[in-house]
């Protein structure tokens, strides 16, 4: 009789490694091993370090430097000047001249962010259907934006001359001669006149951006609204705002934290004059380190400045996050 063959013995399971069994790290994952990870690392360190240092020469150092002379009277010669503590700080929270250029601040940070937004987001909806010429639009509104601020501060303090300037020309040649006034050298027009020109740069600006984040916009949702019978209002809130919402906010940061670091062009054009009326912080802290030889002074009012403006970028900025990783799903 013969006899029956062995039935096939059952297959095993495949053994697991014992370095993941374990729980060590694999020598190989992906087919990437362990010394080409570390030369990846390597790598990495060598590309950022010259950023690195970069960073820490003109940022860190320079911050540190600054805190070391909040808490010094420096006049700039004395090598070694005396420590005061808090002092400029309570003097700076006593001073007149700095809350009225707060005030100022204020105004500026207020107008200068609505009245670039609004107008910038006008002129690219009314850019935004025109096919021919649209590049000349945008090079137009963009070029006040990319000149030199204080050629433009020259230039516009050239329009704003109260007897050969353009603007009281015109005024007077269609019969508004009572309103003509030294734009820069009255004490009530100084700020907004200066105000006027920062608008007219930053337009071009908000409006290439807006422009570029409408290209994006889903135009079938437009004209479905549209046949719904929704107006321009409603197209704009509901429709083409929440679309192009995160770059709305990222130029709003851009915008708004310029308020604060607001300095060029009032320095060319009134120098925080006449009497103050045009100061804003920067100046103050400029003609305070500058012109009266206070460093710590002028230092101080700079580093609370920027104080100011870092939890309004911070949360801007979280907000803008917010809003694209919505737009992303």
């Amino acid at each position: 009789m013969t006899a029956l063959p062995a039935p096939p013995a059952a297959p095993t399971a495949p053994r697991e490694p014992s370095g993941r069994r374990r729980g060590r790290r694999p020598p190989a994952v992906a087919g990437v091993t362990e010394a080409t990870r570390r030369q990846q690392r390597r790598l990495g360190i060598l590309l950022v370090l010259p950023t690195v240092v970069i960073m820490a020469v003109f940022l860190l150092f320079p911050l540190l430097n600054a805190v070391y002379y909040v808490f010094v009277d420096f006049d700039g010669i004395n090598p070694a000047p005396p420590f005061i503590g808090l002092d400029n700080f309570t003097e700076l929270a006593q001073d007149p001249d700095v809350w009225a250029a707060f005030r100022n601040n204020v105004i500026w940070i207020v107008i200068g962010t609505a009245a670039p937004l609004v107008l910038g987001l006008v002129l690219a909806l009314l850019v935004w259907g025109v096919n021919r010429g649209s590049a000349v639009y945008r090079v137009v509104f963009f070029l006040p934006y990319v000149l030199p601020q204080v050629a433009v501060g020259v230039v516009w303090g050239w329009i704003y001359e109260p007897t050969r300037g353009w603007l009281n020309r015109v005024l007077e040649a269609v019969g508004l001669e009572s309103i003509t006034t030294g734009w820069l050298g009255n004490p009530d027009t100084a700020l907004y006149a200066v105000l006027a020109t920062a608008v007219w740069t930053a337009i071009g600006f908000v409006f290439v951006i807006i422009l570029a984040a409408l290209r994006n916009v889903d135009t079938e949702q437009v004209d479905a609204s549209l046949l719904d019978g929704a107006n321009g209002p409603q197209r704009l809130r509901y429709i083409i705002l929440p679309q192009i919402m995160p770059v709305f906010v990222m130029v709003t940061a851009i915008t708004l934290i310029g308020g604060f670091a607001v300095f060029d062009l009032v320095f060319v054009m009134t120098g925080g004059g006449p009497a103050g009326a045009s100061d804003v912080l920067g100046t103050v802290a400029y003609s305070s380190a500058f012109q009266l030889s206070r460093i710590s002074y002028g230092t101080t009012l700079a580093l609370v400045v920027t104080a100011l403006a870092v939890p309004f970028a911070v949360w801007l900025d979280r907000v803008q996050r917010r809003l694209s990783d919505e737009r992303t799903g």
